[in-house]
């Protein structure tokens, strides 16, 4: 039994939906099918989920949105015309979302939540009817009869552990199944969405709720690369990686997932198959527990910018009881996360999202850190890129650090600073963002290029 997800891209014209069809008649086993909100159909376009934030938006402040919902209705209109659809899923739409967008708006956030969560919502109706018209046994679920319950946490929404027992009884209903993806309901009964990449939340906890055999990920990619494709031309695909490397990947810049969107499955132990709605055909990229090392020590490279450090040194900081606890209390005044630590003897840098800070704020931060902790010297290090290599068989072979090292110092690439993680399964180089290109394009040429001349 398979739970598929097909996202934005894959829902956003009539000609999509029919691969979608295709796709989903052509295994019985895919039976329980989430979706998103219909995407761009081409670069300039907008998307659904866009157009309703905007609505909503615009309604909150008391402003007539009647361009907007007219721009929402005609994308499902234009989807519903060419399936041939009649014209009562359209009235259905338009009746369900003007009552979304008439009702309760004391609490502005909440509201924004079911304005947002209707793109998903109406976009399983639409499906659920074409399949029916095509003469598939298909049913809209709504989560709510479902039994997909989260935390009443608006935009950040959290599954609550009795939902998997309830999710479980889908595996009874007759037909396929299509639920919205990004939204469950409080125990209260609002509606609640999921963080960024919803809907994948939503495809990896119903995977778990229905203890499926696989959960399928549709996109517009054959596979996860090794590097990003606009870095690296044609770079190489990834057949099988585990979760650790997603996870690690993901976090640094691989917009495939977002790192907390696999959870659910891997906490149950399902594996996902990312899939390419355009290409079925593809074999795609296969993400399991654990997987056999073959293909050297690095399997990805990823990257991302927009951090800074704050490097702190007092001499025999290593003596002093409490110091980095201390530290990190001085940033939970300021309401600030980190992302790293390296650290020395007497000294040690905190990696963080620089965008969490301003001058002002830095400044009251530097001083307070010298007065209360008596260091030596305090700075900040700004517009860095974290470049994060990722490979399970790092932890099997040996002067995989010293090679990519090799490989930046080659390329005149300076690094501020190294951090290997305790599983030996990736290591991050901060450099600056200047050079973040051209680092991407040195270790792939070390892991990648060099590995097929020999």
């Amino acid at each position: 039994m398979k739970v598929v997800k097909f996202g934005g891209t894959s829902l956003a014209s009539a000609e999509q939906i029919r691969k979608v069809f295709d796709i989903v008649r052509s295994e019985p086993s895919r039976k329980v099918i989430v979706v998103s909100a219909p995407g761009k159909r081409y670069p300039e376009d907008i998307k659904v989920t866009d157009l309703l934030i905007a609505c909503a938006n615009q309604i909150l402040q008391n402003e007539k949105a009647e361009k907007l919902v007219d721009a929402v209705i005609q994308r499902y209109s234009d989807i519903a015309t060419e399936l041939n659809l009649s014209d009562s899923i359209i009235e259905r739409i338009y009746s369900d979302l003007v009552s979304v967008l008439n009702s309760d708006k004391s609490n502005p956030t909440k509201y924004l939540d079911a304005v947002k969560a209707s793109g998903e919502d109406n976009t399983a109706k639409l499906l659920s009817e074409y399949f029916q018209q095509m003469g598939e046994e298909a049913h809209y679920v709504n989560p709510k009869e479902a039994g997909l319950f989260v935390s009443d946490e608006p935009g950040n929404a959290q599954v609550l552990p009795e939902s998997y027992d309830r999710l479980f009884a889908l595996r009874d209903r007759f037909g396929i199944v299509i639920i919205p993806g990004f939204f469950g309901y409080s125990m209260k009964g609002d509606i609640i969405t999921f963080s960024r990449s919803g809907s994948d939340i939503t495809g990896s906890i119903l995977a778990a709720g229905v203890k499926a055999d696989l959960y399928e990920n549709f996109t517009d990619v054959d596979a996860v690369y090794s590097v990003n494709p606009s870095i690296i031309q044609h770079p190489k695909e990834i057949r099988e990686l585990t979760y650790r490397e997603m996870r690690e990947l993901s976090y640094a810049g691989f917009s495939v997932f977002h790192e907390e969107a696999l959870i659910p499955a891997f906490r149950a132990g399902i594996p996902v198959k990312i899939k390419n709605t355009n290409n079925p055909s593809a074999p795609g990229t296969k993400i399991v527990n654990e997987r056999d090392n073959q293909n050297g020590p690095v399997i990805g490279i990823a990257s991302d910018k927009g951090f800074c450090s704050i490097y702190v040194s007092k001499y025999l900081m290593n003596r002093e009881i409490g110091f980095g606890r201390k530290l990190l209390h001085i940033l939970e005044k300021f309401g600030l996360s980190y992302e790293h630590i390296p650290s020395g003897i007497d000294d040690l840098s905190i990696i963080l999202r620089q965008k969490q800070i301003d001058r002002e704020m830095e400044q009251t931060i530097i001083d307070i850190i010298k007065h209360e902790l008596l260091a030596d010297e305090v700075k900040f290090e700004h517009n860095l890129a974290l470049i994060m290599v990722v490979g399970e068989g790092m932890r099997h072979n040996v002067g995989t650090t010293a090679r990519a090292a090799k490989a930046l110092a080659q390329n005149g690439i300076n690094i501020e600073m190294i951090n290997q993680g305790s599983s030996e399964v990736s290591m991050m180089f901060g450099v600056k963002e200047i050079d973040e290109i051209r680092a991407v394009q040195a270790l792939y040429e070390e892991f990648f290029v060099r590995v097929l001349v020999r």
